[in-house]
């Protein structure tokens, strides 16, 4: 039973993360630590969850050109073999947790606070600074590659925050940022791959999570107000993340 409720879980945050172009990678790994599902397989789960979501969007904000081409490789060019890279670290699943968890809080905090966008008029292609957006999708890149998310959670507020560029294409930039992230984060996993991975269990998260990323793409951001999503979304990570540090962090028990 309760494994079919988190089958249902995945099914709803897929659906809502994918009308605002996420793909809930801290919401599944909440969810997981929530349940006490296997340490080893969380992160594969979460990273392969997200794949799903964000794929069909990308190609959407692709085809519709929101993606800067020019103001997003800097970013990705980095955070793809830092990726790799932190997915490769082998940690102890405390300090796994306890990583997880302080990502999780810091995510809720960037989440909660509101921004006000820039419009393209006000946008100044001159404020692009290369080699600072390469480092803040490299630090992105490998947290998100040890803890198991995509890093649109961490990237999308701290742009928004930077006046990037405007909501939309720091959007479509934080899904395509996700998509690449994702894949390089499990082949990281996988060139040091442990055992006892439920691959059956993925598939099943996987399914559902690619159901409701469908329907919410369909239904889109207009039935949804993305504030509520992110205030929502911010309380769920913060909770999920000060009950990982209260069972990981010993001196707090």
């Amino acid at each position: 039973m309760q494994y079919w409720e988190v089958i249902l879980l995945f099914f709803i945050i897929a659906m809502v993360y994918a009308s605002v172009g996420f793909g809930g990678g801290s919401s599944y790994l909440a969810i997981l630590t929530f349940y006490s599902f296997p340490f080893q397989e969380m992160k594969l789960t979460a990273l392969v969850c997200n794949i799903i979501v964000v794929t069909g969007g990308t190609a959407l904000f692709i085809r519709h050109k929101q993606v800067d081409w020019k103001k997003v490789l800097p970013l990705v060019v980095v955070s793809v073999p830092m990726a790799f890279l932190g997915a490769m670290l082998k940690l102890s699943e405390d300090t796994f947790f306890i990583i997880l968890g302080l990502s999780l809080v810091v995510a809720a905090i960037l989440l909660w606070i509101k921004t006000k966008g820039i419009k393209e008029a006000d946008l100044k292609l001159s404020d692009s600074h290369y080699a600072k957006d390469a480092s803040i999708g490299g630090a992105i890149g490998f947290l998100s590659g040890m803890v198991g998310i995509g890093g649109g959670i961490f990237l999308s507020p701290v742009l928004n925050l930077m006046k990037w560029d405007i909501p939309k294409k720091i959007a479509a930039t934080a899904s395509f940022f996700i998509l690449v992230n994702s894949i390089s984060g499990i082949a990281g996993q996988l060139s040091v791959r442990q055992k006892d991975i439920n691959y059956a269990h993925i598939g099943l998260l996987a399914a559902a999570v690619f159901i409701g990323g469908q329907l919410g793409s369909r239904i889109g951001i207009k039935k949804f107000n993305p504030l509520v999503i992110r205030r929502v979304t911010a309380a769920v990570v913060f909770v999920a993340g000060i009950e990982v540090l209260h069972k990981h962090i010993h001196w707090l028990q």
